[in-house]
């Protein structure tokens, strides 16, 4: 059980005391952020191109080879995963970029991921 003082605390004084090297000068009062948030990510990590964008969410698409038994080969397939993407990186991302995504708590139906950073911009 949380303590009552625990319940009364806002996000904003939660973001205040926690201390991000990472991002300077950006302010984020999203709850689902790992880094300025409470967030916490675990489990398995991709790298991935941004296919599509949304409203605090993004597509990524990423290639990976799986191996058919009956026929003694490989194959290519192409894995998409959706992505909560927070509010402090929302404007460095776009189609096309390639970022980091990580595992998370079940966000939504969808989202079981988080957007960490950006890896690289889009190649043109």
């Amino acid at each position: 059980m949380k303590t009552e003082m625990e319940q009364t605390k806002k996000v904003s004084d939660i973001n205040r005391s926690k201390k991000t090297p990472e991002i300077v000068g950006t302010i984020c009062h999203d709850i689902d952020c790992p880094t300025h948030g409470e967030l916490s990510v675990r489990g398995r990590a991709f790298n991935g191109k941004v296919t599509r964008k949304f409203h605090k969410r993004i597509v990524i698409e990423f290639e990976r080879t799986a191996y058919i038994r009956k026929y003694e080969r490989y194959v290519k397939l192409r894995t998409k995963l959706h992505a909560r993407l927070p509010v402090c990186i929302d404007k460095d991302i776009n189609i096309g970029d390639y970022v980091r995504i990580m595992e998370c708590r079940p966000l939504s139906k969808l989202i079981h991921f988080v957007v960490l950073n950006k890896i690289e911009g889009s190649v043109k």
